[in-house]
């Protein structure tokens, strides 16, 4: 492992997190039978974990998130600010980032990753000012984001976010927007626009085919169907990334792009609504460091 030998880590948790307690505190058990020094802080507002980093962060040398995307999203900024390398034990529902890293769901294998893996530069999306690992989009994920709710994904796990997408999706209406990106400017009508950084989002969607966390690119995806039905046929294309290859799916590629509308759409980043339309998105390069599987 690349920090040093006493391994002195903040340990963040999420106790609203969908795993359960018990595995929650083998997992503890585990890090300490793995030499680590833990500092543990649990918090229901996730608005204040990134000032938690800030505070310990000379007196730790990593941070171990235990939580989802939402959790990791609220401790991005901490991150940044702080350049303490991540560890991350995967505890949400989705868990997009852990699965875009290769880290295993078991929480006792993630703990093995932290203490024995490899730490790899990862790229962040940066948008209006927030920073995020995995997707930013307006449009139908805004509608499953406030619709989609803790107890449906406690009751249904993954499988919430299809019945809510659907049930969304039924109701979608399309949306004008300009994409600005390398000098073009490009009008659609479309009922998503997606930005990712990473390769998973929603559950396991995937925003590109060819879609990686260090590869210094946005992937962009815009939806641009007329009947909620073609949207269907579109599901299986869009878990494997293959959704380019549809002739109402617009995707672009850059490091930064521009998004306008003519009044204000809400933006989700890792599935939290942070900011809202005209949105300037960028690629930040090798932002922070996280342990991932050594393989």
């Amino acid at each position: 492992m690349a920090v040093s030998g006493n391994k002195r880590a903040l340990l963040l948790i999420n106790r609203q997190a969908r795993r359960g307690q018990r595995d929650l505190s083998n997992a503890i058990s585990h890090l300490i039978s793995l030499n680590f020094n833990l500092v543990i802080e649990s918090t229901q507002n996730p608005h204040h974990i990134s000032d938690i980093i800030r505070r310990y962060q000379d007196q730790v040398e990593l941070v171990i998130v235990g939580g989802g995307d939402g959790t990791l999203n609220a401790a991005i900024e901490g991150l940044v600010d702080t350049q303490l390398p991540l560890g991350i034990l995967p505890m949400g529902t989705a868990n997009d980032l852990a699965r875009t890293l290769g880290i295993p769901n078991s929480l006792l294998a993630a703990c093995d990753v932290i203490n024995t893996g490899r730490l790899q530069p990862i790229d962040l999306g940066w948008v209006n000012g927030k920073h995020f690992f995995n997707v930013a989009s307006l449009g139908l994920s805004v509608g499953i984001t406030q619709k989609l709710s803790k107890e449906a994904k406690r009751r249904w796990g993954v499988f919430a976010y299809a019945i809510t997408a659907l049930q969304v999706l039924f109701h979608s209406v399309p949306f004008s927007a300009e994409i600005r990106v390398k000098g073009e400017s490009l009008k659609v009508k479309t009922v998503q626009i997606a930005v990712g950084n990473g390769r998973y989002y929603g559950g396991g969607m995937t925003v590109a085919e060819d879609a990686a966390i260090d590869d210094q690119r946005l992937d962009l995806y815009s939806l641009e169907i007329d009947h909620w039905w073609q949207m269907i046929p579109l599901l299986p294309a869009m878990r494997s990334g293959t959704q380019a290859f549809w002739p109402w799916v617009r995707t672009i590629h850059g490091q930064e792009i521009e998004i306008i509308t003519r009044r204000p759409y809400l933006i989700n980043t890792d599935g939290e609504i942070t900011t809202t339309t005209p949105a300037y998105f960028r690629v930040v390069a090798k932002a922070i460091t996280v342990l991932v599987p050594s393989h």
